[in-house]
Order: C-alpha cells, then sequence, then structure tokens
C-alpha cells in the first residue's frame, strides 16, 4: 500500500466535502504526516473519486499503521482513536463551525442549518455511519400503531485488551463525563472516546449556556443531544419545561425531551443535565388523544391522556407560560400521589419514587408537551422495577426504558440479531423446536418460540415472524412501564389521578 496515496486521497476527500480549502492543503497533510509519524513524502498520482464516507481511506491507513508500528495494539480501541485522531486534523474549528451554523440560520433557517451541521458531523466520521448501517432496522404492527424497532450494532463490542491496559493507567477525570463540553477536539485514552473530531453548538435555554450536538451513534435522524455546560445532575422541574419549550422555539422542527431523573425509570447518565431531540417522528408523537379534559385553572390549555401503552398526558397550547405553570403543576401533584390499588407508591421513606419523562414538540403553531408519567419502585416479585419489563421478556430486553423507547423506538441489544437468526435457521431447516434448548445462547426463547409457533398460518418467513412478534413483545414491554395499565382497572386509576388534578388545580 502507498501511505502518501492515501493520504492524498484523504485530503481530497476533505477539499470536496468543503472540510478545508485549497489554502489549507498542506496544513493539514503536513497534520497527517505528524500523526503518522511520517517524515518523507512524495505526492502520489491518485484518481478523482467521489465518497460518501472516509472509511474506506481511514481503513487503508490504520492497516498500514498496524503494519508499521503506529498501532500498539490492532483492535477495534486502539483503532477508533488513531482514525479519529487523523480526522481531526481536517475539522475546521469550533469557531468556524459555529460561524459557519450561524450564518446558516441567518440565510436559511434553523432546519437548514441543523441538516448542514448533521452532514458535517458525518463527513468528519464523527457519527459513524459505517456501524450505523449494521443496524437492523423495521417497523412491528400493534395496537398501539407502528413501532419503530432497532436491533443495535452500532457501538463497538467491549475490546478485551484495551480493558485490561485502562486498568494499569492513572485514572483521569477530565472531561468529567462523556457529555461534558470539554470533550470537544479531546485526544481520548483506553476508557474515554477520543473526540478531535466533534464539534457542538451554543444554545441559550433560560439564559443559561447549553451546547447542542449530535450522537455518535444516532438511533434516528439528526438524534440531537442537548447538554449543559455546567457538569450538574438531571432533575426535572419547571425549569425543564422552560428549556424544552424555548428550544422548540428557536427549532421547531425539531422535538425535544428530557429522560426520568430517577433511577431505573431514569437515563443512562443522570450525572450530567441534558435532553434528547432531532429530526424525527415517532409512533407515540401520532397517537390519538383517547380521553380529553379541562382544568379549570388553565382554561387557554388543552389536555388529553393518550392512546399509549404508557400513562401520557398530552398539553397544547399557543402560550408557554400556561404550559410550563400547568406541567409544573401536574408534576408536583404527581411526585405526591398514592394509590394503593395501582401499586403507586409516591415514596419509600424518603426516597422518592414518582416522576415524569417530559417531551416538547411544536404542531404547527401549537407548543405541545407530552407528560409520561414515571415510577421506578420495586418489589420482591419484580426486583428491577415493578414500572420495568418483568422477568417473563428479558429474553427480548431487561434494560432500562428510557425517553427514546417511550415514544416507540425500540432499541435492544446487538446479540438479539444473532439469536434470532439462529432460531429461524432451526425453523426453516424443520428441525424439532427442542434443538433451541441445546443452545446456551438461544434456550431463553424456547417458551416464547412454541407459543409463537403452535397457531402460526401466516405465509411469512420464519425470521418476519420473529421480528413481527418481537414487535409485540416490545408493546408488552411498554405497557409493563406504564403506571397505569391498559386494563379497565388501569384506566380507572388513570382517570382517578386526572380527577385528583381537576380537584386541585384551580
Amino acid at each position: 500500500m502507498n501511505i502518501n496515496a492515501e493520504i492524498d486521497r484523504l485530503v481530497q476527500y476533505a477539499l470536496k466535502k468543503h472540510l478545508i480549502s485549497q489554502w489549507d492543503i498542506d496544513l493539514s497533510r503536513n497534520r497527517i504526516l505528524e500523526v503518522l509519524q511520517i517524515h518523507d513524502y512524495k505526492s502520489a498520482t491518485i484518481q478523482d473519486e467521489e465518497l460518501a464516507s472516509p472509511v474506506p481511506i481511514l481503513e487503508n491507513m490504520l492497516d498500514w499503521s498496524a503494519e508499521n508500528g503506529r498501532l500498539q495494539e490492532n483492535t477495534v480501541t486502539y483503532r477508533d482513536l488513531l482514525d479519529t485522531k487523523i480526522m481531526g486534523c481536517l475539522v475546521p474549528s469550533q469557531g468556524e463551525v459555529i460561524r459557519s451554523f450561524n450564518e446558516a440560520v441567518d440565510t436559511d433557517g434553523p432546519k437548514e442549518a441543523t441538516a448542514a451541521f448533521y452532514q458535517l458531523s458525518q463527513d468528519v466520521h464523527y457519527i459513524r455511519t459505517d456501524r450505523i448501517a449494521k443496524n437492523e432496522k423495521w417497523l412491528a404492527p400493534t395496537e398501539y400503531g407502528d413501532l419503530q424497532m432497532t436491533i443495535n450494532l452500532s457501538k463497538p463490542e467491549k475490546d478485551p485488551v484495551a480493558i485490561a491496559a485502562a486498568r494499569l493507567m492513572q485514572k483521569s477525570e477530565y472531561p468529567t463525563c462523556l457529555l461534558c463540553k470539554e470533550n470537544v477536539g479531546y485526544e481520548g485514552r483506553l476508557d474515554h472516546p477520543a473526540r478531535q473530531n466533534h464539534r457542538i453548538i451554543p444554545v441559550t435555554l433560560e439564559n443559561e449556556q447549553w451546547y447542542l450536538q449530535f450522537s455518535p451513534y444516532v438511533y434516528y435522524h439528526e438524534h440531537a443531544i442537548v447538554l449543559a455546560g455546567e457538569h450538574k445532575p438531571m432533575k426535572v422541574s419547571k425549569h425543564t419545561f422552560t428549556k424544552l419549550l424555548q428550544f422548540v422555539e428557536q427549532y421547531p422542527h425539531y422535538f425535544l425531551g428530557s429522560n426520568a431523573d430517577l433511577p431505573i425509570v431514569g437515563g443512562s447518565i443522570l450525572s450530567h443535565d441534558h435532553f434528547q431531540g432531532g429530526h424525527h417522528t415517532f409512533p407515540m408523537e401520532v397517537a390519538k388523544i383517547e380521553h380529553t379534559f379541562q382544568l379549570e385553572k388553565y382554561k387557554d390549555v388543552q389536555f388529553g391522556t393518550v392512546k399509549w401503552p404508557m400513562s401520557v398526558i398530552r398539553l397544547q397550547g399557543l402560550n408557554q407560560h400556561d404550559l410550563i405553570a400547568a406541567a409544573d403543576e401536574i408534576l408536583r401533584e404527581w411526585k405526591q400521589y398514592h394509590d394503593e390499588l395501582a401499586e403507586i407508591h409516591a415514596f419509600t421513606g424518603d426516597t422518592p419514587h414518582n416522576t415524569i419523562t417530559p417531551i416538547a414538540r411544536r404542531r404547527g403553531e401549537l407548543f405541545e408537551l407530552d407528560l409520561v408519567l414515571r415510577n421506578n419502585r420495586t418489589s420482591e416479585e419484580h426486583p428491577f422495577g415493578i414500572f420495568h419489563p418483568h422477568e417473563e421478556v428479558h429474553h427480548i430486553k431487561k434494560e432500562n426504558i428510557g425517553l427514546i423507547e417511550v415514544m416507540g423506538l425500540a432499541v435492544l441489544p446487538g446479540r438479539l440479531l444473532d439469536e434470532l437468526k439462529g432460531i429461524a435457521a432451526i425453523l426453516d431447516n424443520g428441525k424439532d423446536k427442542k434443538v433451541i434448548l441445546e443452545d446456551p445462547d438461544l434456550s431463553k426463547h424456547y417458551d416464547w418460540v412454541v407459543k409463537i409457533t403452535e397457531n402460526n398460518h401466516s405465509h411469512q418467513t420464519s425470521y418476519q415472524l420473529l421480528l413481527d412478534e418481537v414487535g409485540k413483545v416490545f408493546a408488552t414491554i411498554l405497557e409493563h412501564s406504564g403506571v397505569f395499565k391498559r386494563t379497565e382497572a388501569g384506566q380507572q386509576a388513570f382517570l382517578r389521578f386526572i380527577n385528583e388534578l381537576k380537584r386541585k388545580i384551580k
């Protein structure tokens, strides 16, 4: 392999993607030479080419690096650290990216500005489109509409070599977490991803400095993270509702939501206040209002419960301040709410259990807030959580149900793909289903497979049948997570809470 040719190809790619100008060619090349510790360079003759991604070039450069002692170990972690460092040589500065973004907002509008920033994040290989393309995606028809399903294969598997080496490293608390603004341009280490190709956009919310960035492993179109400039814990409050609505006022094509702020029902990073948003329509957004009601104090706000497996109160109105005040009162009432018949206890001693997952969006001129009621209590029968995927569905998923899944997009573990394909192969080959019991990875699915194949008379392939049935399991998972069940008794309990709101909020 001619490494000089690969360097020239990468510089040409950056030029065509407008990451650099013609005046940056020598500078960018020299930066890459420095990273690869190359002290002798001769220009190579390369073909003119249009590449959607730098991945083919980077793979060649990483293979060369492995063969020539530039990689300590030829593993995913070490390769990721190096290819990010290479791409960091070609990324515009933070100030330049912000200037271009603000110009795009002024000239073309926020929708076009976020689209351009999203494309930049892909072009610089911060969003790893090659890995995201491996995710399995499908729609699953249910009584709640078509749920959006993904099996997540985009995050690299744990690298045992890097894990072992990281144990010997001196521990660092910089950046404080994966969401801190200090990740911009950070070189990374074995226990922290490299971020030389990472840029963020400042956003002002409630007179505080926040930042907009994209998730490197996007689950949907323009999967954005909006993070506090200060490292502070998540807390759902009146300020949360204010920030969410102020954001969708500035970016009306985006939704923005917050994970709940308690363990089990909350997000994976509760230590840093942040939201998730993007340019995507989720199944919950198009779910119908099932029951409308009015709170006397807020005559200009429309209230309703949503036909959804989880318990959702939807607020709509033209006035942000009214929505914020109404949402705050509902949150405060819910935090104190008990219902023995529905197994809802607000506290165990001084430990709180009730909170809300809020989501904001625009619907034409209206502002809309969805308040998803959550409770994180556990019991002997359900040690992982009473309102959490129950043990009967753990063969599909037992992880927490966060904001994205609340809205109807399943993020299923990567191990599931091989398991489903293994089961489909057994069914297609006409083997006795008991063969499943002989495989330690498949045996947990045996009872489920027997049940779904007993009365199956469809003409689907076995694999398609399994995908549809996984969608039904996901609907059940969301029902498990709902505080007021979809049964008659559960819906009566929901109405009891609504009536309590009517009585107290006057």
